[in-house]
């Protein structure tokens, strides 16, 4: 394990293995350990990087609001200083929309990208007939925002994995660790939320991103994500699909053997 300043922040990284560079970046809540299955599966005939968003776990909180455009700066400098670029890139959730924009901002920085279900309601809300879909999502993340406000981390948590995560019940089937990680890094959920730009993207400049694009979802999760990637489909030249069989909003951790399957081979090409 290793830390590094990017724009002002210290973040926790780990890298592991030899080869192209592959870079993670993980959802709201989380942090870099949520990699921990599939790592060893990339780290054969790559080299890996994980690392912990600004304010999550083990990197440094600048104790500022935050923003979207911060994340995707830091990652680009962070492929730039560990002389990673072009990076092949995969983000999860909140960390495709990361993803997303640095694809925008800095596409000579990608080799390639892959991502899972980001939660872009921005887009849908901007589309007449997608806006009740966008809507609806939103009105649960409101309930979220609304304990986060009220610093009940531990229950805002568990209302987040439970409704908009991962289903009924996934709180307590979570591993304690996990749910620790969870409620410690609730505060950055807040920020997140508190960026007009955080679940909005960048179509226009997507469409000039022209390197291979990975987009993939699961077949019970929430069909709001479908309808998000189906956009973003529509707008990136070389966009591919793939669909998970019952993994849910992180085939990382339902699935990996399948997962490193799926990613490792477009990480190399």
């Amino acid at each position: 394990m290793a830390g590094i300043s990017v724009n002002g922040v210290s973040l926790h990284y780990e890298a592991s293995g030899s080869g192209p560079g592959v870079v993670l970046v993980h959802g709201s809540w989380s942090d870099g350990d949520t990699w921990a299955r599939v790592v060893p599966g990339l780290a054969a005939r790559t080299t890996v990087v994980t690392y912990d968003r600004r304010g999550h776990s083990r990197s440094e909180d600048p104790l500022t609001q935050g923003s979207v455009h911060e994340d995707a700066a830091d990652l680009a400098e962070l492929i730039h200083a560990l002389g990673l670029a072009p990076a092949y890139v995969y983000g999860d959730s909140y960390g495709a929309l990361v993803t997303l924009r640095l694809a925008a901002a800095r596409p000579d920085l990608l080799r390639g990208l892959a991502v899972h279900e980001p939660p872009g309601t921005g887009i849908l809300l901007a589309d007449p007939d997608l806006r009740p879909i966008g809507t609806a999502f939103a009105d649960r993340i409101a309930a979220v925002r609304e304990l986060l406000e009220q610093a009940e981390s531990a229950a805002a948590a568990e209302l987040y994995v439970d409704t908009l995560a991962f289903g009924p019940g996934a709180w307590e089937q979570l591993p304690a660790p996990v749910r620790h990680t969870y409620v410690r890094n609730a505060p950055t959920y807040l920020d997140e939320l508190r960026d007009p730009d955080a679940l909005d993207l960048d179509l226009v400049g997507l469409a000039r991103y022209g390197d291979p694009a990975l987009l993939t979802q699961s077949d019970d999760s929430a069909p709001m994500f479908g309808e998000v990637l189906d956009l973003i489909d529509l707008t990136l030249p070389k966009a591919e699909r793939h669909l998970y069989e019952g993994a849910g909003h992180a085939p990382h951790l339902a699935q990996p053997e399948e997962w490193v399957r799926v990613v490792l081979p477009r990480a190399l090409a």
